[in-house]
């Protein structure tokens, strides 16, 4: 599997393993929707619904990773998502810190976790740090940008 695919499938099982960030009183309200979007694409991909993850993105969405990108939802989706989805099936992850803001029609959700997974039979942790910017348009928040990273743990 390539690295970047490691990534991304890394940072997605963070946020979909921490649905607590809605329920804590110190999260503000006005985050609430665009975290929930983030989680349910998300989900979808750790469901492997690709069709269902599709419907959470702008078509023009930009996704930054491991100094590659993919400029709309179809170059991700037809390739990338499904490696990322296989990938879910096989890491535990313990979720971290996570932060969100909206500002107007924009917001954020960046989160840090840490994966455990094997290589060639040896046990490998991974810190994975992920940023998605989501716009508000008539029918809710689509994902615009993402930014995956992240780094094996020595």
């Amino acid at each position: 599997m390539k690295i970047r695919h490691l990534v991304a499938a890394i940072t997605v099982i963070h946020v979909c393993a921490a649905p607590g960030a809605l329920a804590d009183p110190a999260v503000p309200e006005t985050v609430h929707e665009p975290i929930a979007v983030v989680d349910a694409f998300q989900a979808a991909l750790v469901a492997g619904d690709t069709a269902r993850a599709a419907g959470y993105l702008d078509p023009n969405v930009v996704i930054l990773e491991s100094g590659g990108a993919e400029w709309s939802a179809q170059e991700y989706l037809a390739d990338h998502a499904k490696a990322d989805a296989e990938f879910l099936k096989a890491v535990k992850v313990r979720p971290g810190a996570r932060s969100a803001r909206v500002e107007g029609d924009l917001a954020w959700v960046a989160s840090l976790s840490q994966f455990e997974t094997e290589k060639d039979g040896k046990a490998v942790g991974v810190d994975g740090a992920e940023t998605m910017l989501l716009r508000r348009e008539t029918g809710g928040w689509k994902i615009v940008h993402i930014h995956w990273s992240s780094r094996t743990r020595r």
